[in-house]
Protein backbone atom coordinates (compact mmCIF):
# COMPACT_ATOMS: atom_id res chain seq x y z
CA UNK A 1 0.00 0.00 0.00
CA UNK A 2 1.10 3.66 -0.33
CA UNK A 3 1.16 6.16 2.10
CA UNK A 4 1.74 9.92 2.09
CA UNK A 5 5.23 9.76 3.12
CA UNK A 6 5.49 7.72 0.49
CA UNK A 7 4.37 10.30 -1.75
CA UNK A 8 5.97 12.97 -0.40
CA UNK A 9 9.52 11.41 -0.39
CA UNK A 10 9.10 11.11 -4.34
CA UNK A 11 8.53 14.99 -4.84
CA UNK A 12 10.17 16.66 -1.66
CA UNK A 13 13.42 16.48 -4.08
CA UNK A 14 12.18 18.33 -7.20
CA UNK A 15 14.37 21.13 -7.94
CA UNK A 16 12.27 24.46 -7.82
CA UNK A 17 12.83 26.16 -11.85
CA UNK A 18 14.20 29.54 -9.84
CA UNK A 19 15.97 28.28 -7.08
CA UNK A 20 18.72 25.98 -6.73
CA UNK A 21 16.97 24.70 -3.65
CA UNK A 22 14.30 21.46 -4.02
CA UNK A 23 10.70 22.13 -3.10
CA UNK A 24 11.30 20.68 0.26
CA UNK A 25 13.52 23.26 1.26
CA UNK A 26 11.34 25.88 0.59
CA UNK A 27 8.39 24.75 2.26
CA UNK A 28 6.48 24.18 -1.18
CA UNK A 29 5.53 20.96 -0.55
CA UNK A 30 4.84 19.51 2.92
CA UNK A 31 3.96 16.19 3.76
CA UNK A 32 0.89 17.29 6.00
CA UNK A 33 -0.60 18.77 2.39
CA UNK A 34 0.04 14.76 1.13
CA UNK A 35 -3.14 12.89 1.09
CA UNK A 36 -3.48 9.23 0.02
CA UNK A 37 -6.26 6.73 -0.47
CA UNK A 38 -4.70 3.14 -1.58
CA UNK A 39 -7.99 1.62 -1.32
CA UNK A 40 -9.67 4.56 -3.39
CA UNK A 41 -6.43 4.72 -5.64
CA UNK A 42 -6.36 8.77 -5.07
CA UNK A 43 -3.32 11.11 -4.04
CA UNK A 44 -4.35 14.84 -3.40
CA UNK A 45 -1.17 17.03 -3.16
CA UNK A 46 -1.38 20.46 -2.18
CA UNK A 47 1.47 22.65 -2.86
CA UNK A 48 2.40 26.06 -1.83
CA UNK A 49 4.20 29.21 -4.52
CA UNK A 50 6.74 30.88 -2.35
CA UNK A 51 4.71 34.05 -3.44
CA UNK A 52 1.57 35.63 -4.43
CA UNK A 53 2.26 36.13 -7.61
CA UNK A 54 4.52 32.95 -8.28
CA UNK A 55 4.88 32.87 -12.18
CA UNK A 56 6.06 29.36 -12.10
CA UNK A 57 3.53 27.90 -10.08
CA UNK A 58 2.22 25.75 -12.91
CA UNK A 59 5.65 24.53 -13.96
CA UNK A 60 5.50 23.21 -10.26
CA UNK A 61 2.54 21.57 -10.21
CA UNK A 62 3.11 20.37 -13.28
CA UNK A 63 6.66 18.48 -12.35
CA UNK A 64 4.90 17.12 -8.72
CA UNK A 65 1.98 16.01 -11.40
CA UNK A 66 4.65 14.49 -14.16
CA UNK A 67 6.55 13.10 -11.44
CA UNK A 68 3.75 11.50 -9.88
CA UNK A 69 2.24 10.19 -12.64
CA UNK A 70 5.26 8.19 -13.55
CA UNK A 71 6.13 6.70 -10.35
CA UNK A 72 2.69 5.65 -9.21
CA UNK A 73 0.87 2.47 -10.62
CA UNK A 74 -1.43 3.91 -13.51
CA UNK A 75 -4.57 3.02 -11.05
CA UNK A 76 -4.17 6.41 -9.03
CA UNK A 77 -5.93 9.19 -9.71
CA UNK A 78 -4.16 12.03 -9.15
CA UNK A 79 -4.92 15.67 -7.88
CA UNK A 80 -1.90 18.44 -7.98
CA UNK A 81 -3.48 21.83 -6.80
CA UNK A 82 -1.92 25.46 -5.19
CA UNK A 83 -3.07 25.09 -1.23
CA UNK A 84 -6.00 27.47 -0.81
CA UNK A 85 -5.73 30.89 -0.65
CA UNK A 86 -1.82 31.06 -1.62
CA UNK A 87 -1.64 32.13 -4.66
CA UNK A 88 -3.42 35.38 -6.62
CA UNK A 89 -3.74 33.59 -10.16
CA UNK A 90 -4.74 29.85 -8.03
CA UNK A 91 -8.43 29.06 -9.57
CA UNK A 92 -6.60 29.62 -12.91
CA UNK A 93 -3.21 27.76 -11.99
CA UNK A 94 -5.51 24.84 -10.66
CA UNK A 95 -6.97 24.82 -13.64
CA UNK A 96 -4.44 24.52 -16.33
CA UNK A 97 -3.04 21.36 -13.61
CA UNK A 98 -5.85 19.67 -14.36
CA UNK A 99 -6.29 19.94 -18.06
CA UNK A 100 -5.28 16.29 -19.50
CA UNK A 101 -3.51 17.85 -22.50
CA UNK A 102 -1.47 20.34 -20.50
CA UNK A 103 -0.55 17.47 -18.88
CA UNK A 104 0.03 15.40 -21.78
CA UNK A 105 2.47 17.88 -22.84
CA UNK A 106 4.23 17.89 -19.91
CA UNK A 107 5.09 14.41 -19.53
CA UNK A 108 6.48 14.66 -23.44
Amino acid sequence: SIDAREIFDLIRSINDPEHPLTLEELNVVEQVRVQVSDPESTVAVAFTPTIPHCSMATLIGLSIKVKLLRSLPQRFKMDVHITPGTHASEHAVNKQLADKERVAAALE
